[in-house]
């Protein structure tokens, strides 16, 4: 009779760093002085964070050994080389733009390519992407399945682009209005969900018939292809690295935060295939970023980042990497804690809406959620709702997404199963005494991305809860 094993991380903890459990007077004031904003907090008053996955995984010793070999030349850096050549490998798109980050080169992507009253379609907005395309005079189209809207759809690939709705918008505007799609692999917003490779085939055909480019956000690709391996009839029995080539195969170039499934903690890159294309971006990253060898990155940076590339796509660390993630999802999905589901590879999002029904939208129950959850517990986490989605560039009017959602995001090779297990607990906490939780208004509001240093007051009292 064979048992079942334990399953456990394919590392071994060789540096750590304290952290420290503060008072709930302290973490009181904290917020109240952050405005309510949990970006707003000092890193030192967070007990466990979660509030991003960007730059904050814990690096190998192969990523801090290439760090002591970093080449700091201002042109030519043997590091650029190293991640040309590691992002060929993996990715497979000849010509590579280095960025500061994932952003510098959505900045670049949209002023190559998007006219003043273009349309650009994308499987669900990211914050920064829609703004920079807004900024570069194109409009953005949500063109995702109806079920990447629905948290409790149980379909597996609701990232899925609606074939329908894409056809629909070339239809309205003409496909020489509409330069490029965005295909989110995996799309963040709604709940770190991937893309079928079926449904990516069926993309890059109909926009190769229709002249239009077909543009991934590679961010988090690798955690993509885990799931189209385990989801996806044909590639249980494929490599997540060779899965990762043929998705980037369908596309015609990627922008890509390595701050995320890279491990590292700074940096990113526009990968094309175009030589015209990848011409006038050299030519941008000069003006915005730095010298088209280092894009705003250190030499030491695009050694761990080429390491790390090779690192993500191993099998037994993306096994681990989501396993984490949907282990905290499954404890919060066992106790009856409002998710997104199916869990999702970088993050547990909480159903905002539905863990504080007697908030309306007007007043922010995600954010005020996030805030709450750092009094009761001191993890920080983040809003992903309506203050996240911004006002409408036109009418000026708050936009209402469907999904008003609390990210959980989960460092790679940072947190324990022993702090998933404090978290889900702390998530109970909350949602034991939810009514109790106070909605917010704005004190402050940025004009652009606003989620980011935006400051609350509390509405109807003193204090998030009442």
């Amino acid at each position: 009779m064979s048992r079942r094993r334990s399953w456990a991380e394919p590392w071994k903890i060789k540096v750590v760093e304290p952290i420290r459990m503060t008072t709930r007077a302290e973490r009181e004031a904290a917020v109240r002085e952050a405005g309510y904003n949990t970006f707003l907090l000092r890193s030192e008053e967070c007990y466990i964070d979660l509030l991003t996955d960007s730059g904050t995984s814990a690096m190998s010793d192969q990523q801090w050994a290439g760090m002591m070999l970093g080449d700091e030349a201002y042109a030519g850096s043997s590091n650029f080389y190293a991640l040309q050549e590691a992002v060929r490998k993996y990715y497979g798109y000849e010509h590579l733009i280095p960025t500061h980050q994932g952003r510098g080169a959505e900045n670049i992507l949209s002023q190559v390519l998007i006219d003043e009253g273009d349309f650009v379609p994308g499987n669900m907005y990211f914050t920064t992407t829609r703004l920079h395309q807004e900024l570069a005079g194109g409009t953005f189209r949500d063109v995702i399945i109806d079920e990447g809207h629905d948290p409790s759809s149980e379909h597996p690939f609701k990232g899925n682009v609606d074939l329908a709705k894409l056809r629909e918008l070339v239809e309205e505007v003409g496909a020489e209005r509409v330069p490029y799609i965005t295909v989110g692999v995996t799309v963040n917003l709604a709940g770190g969900q991937p893309v079928s490779m079926a449904n990516l085939r069926e993309v890059a055909e109909y926009c190769r018939e229709q002249g239009i480019l077909v543009i991934l956000d590679a961010t988090r690709a690798v955690e993509n292809a885990y799931f189209v391996q385990q989801r996806e009839d044909g590639y249980s029995d494929k490599s997540v690295a060779r899965i990762l080539r043929e998705i980037c195969d369908l596309s015609d170039g990627a922008t890509m935060s390595g701050k995320k499934d890279s491990l590292v903690n700074i940096g990113g890159w526009l990968g094309v295939r175009d030589p015209r294309i990848a011409e006038q971006a050299r030519n941008l990253v000069v003006v915005y970023e730095g010298l088209h060898t280092y894009g705003g990155m250190a030499g030491r940076d695009m050694e761990a980042m080429a390491r790390g590339i090779a690192e993500s796509v191993q099998d037994d660390h993306i096994r681990a990497r989501v396993g984490q993630v949907e282990y905290l999802g499954g404890k919060l999905i066992e106790a009856g804690v409002p998710v997104v589901r199916p869990i999702g590879g970088h993050a547990v999002f909480l159903d905002a809406a539905a863990m504080l029904p007697h908030l309306a939208r007007e007043v922010f129950p995600a954010q005020a959620l996030a805030s709450a959850l750092y009094v009761e517990s001191g993890i920080r986490s983040m809003e992903r709702g309506a203050v996240s989605a911004g006002r409408d560039p036109v009418s000026g009017e708050n936009r209402y997404p469907k999904l008003e959602l609390v990210r959980l995001t989960i460092p790679r090779r940072v947190y324990t199963q022993a702090h998933m297990d404090v978290t889900a607990e702390s998530v109970l906490e909350v949602l034991d005494q939810r009514e109790r939780v106070r909605g917010l208004e704005f004190a402050y509001e940025p004009e652009y991305l606003r989620f980011f240093q935006a400051r609350f007051d509390t509405v109807g009292g003193d204090g998030i809860f009442a």
